[in-house]
């Protein structure tokens, strides 16, 4: 069986280190997954009154028929003032509405925070793991992933240089799969 997971980046820069790390992430996953790249830039800022008058942009609808593939999903954020990056909130409010449609409904998901400081993201982190608890995604609690000082742990094509670090992110994604089989609670396809 192929497990199918969406992976969910936190920054739009074309060379952010969130992205770079997500490829990492993708390179480094188990032969029985399938990662693919959500792009979620450019979805509108979510008000509830479109979805409450029955007409919700076409973007919005795309997305959410969009997330109902996976199996799981992978959230690769950068951390801004100790928070989530507004765009990855936005998605995850677009998906989680209506409320009786929540699409990341018993969906496992992981969370990995990248940096370019010391602390690796530990705010946008926890912070993003608040919001999926809430919406029934049983989140990976180990092995956790706050990468720090990421600019050092790159080469110049974004790949990962530093053997530690590769390990680590080898370890998330072989930890993920396991998570994910023993906790998806309905098969979505």
């Amino acid at each position: 069986m192929t497990i199918k997971i969406g992976v969910l980046t936190g920054s739009l820069r074309k060379e952010s280190f969130s992205r770079k790390i997500a490829k990492a992430l993708i390179a480094l996953a188990p032969q029985e997954t399938l990662l693919e790249m959500v792009e979620i830039g450019e979805l509108s800022i979510y008000n509830q009154d479109f979805d409450d008058e029955g007409r919700p942009p076409a973007g919005w609808t795309a997305f959410r028929e969009s997330m109902k593939q996976y199996d799981a999903f992978l959230f690769v954020t950068p951390e801004y003032n100790r928070s989530v990056p507004a765009v990855l909130k936005n998605a995850v409010d677009i998906g989680s509405r209506p409320f009786s449609q929540n699409v990341w409904n018993g969906k496992p998901g992981a969370v990995v925070s990248v940096s370019p400081g010391s602390i690796g993201g530990f705010g946008a982190n926890h912070h993003l793991r608040q919001s999926l608890v809430v919406l029934n995604v049983p989140v990976m609690p180990l092995p956790e992933a706050y990468i720090g000082n990421v600019a050092a742990l790159l080469d110049g094509s974004g790949a990962v240089t530093n053997e530690k670090t590769r390990r680590l992110l080898q370890n998330f994604m072989e930890g993920f799969v396991a998570w994910t089989l023993a906790n998806a609670l309905v098969p979505s396809r």
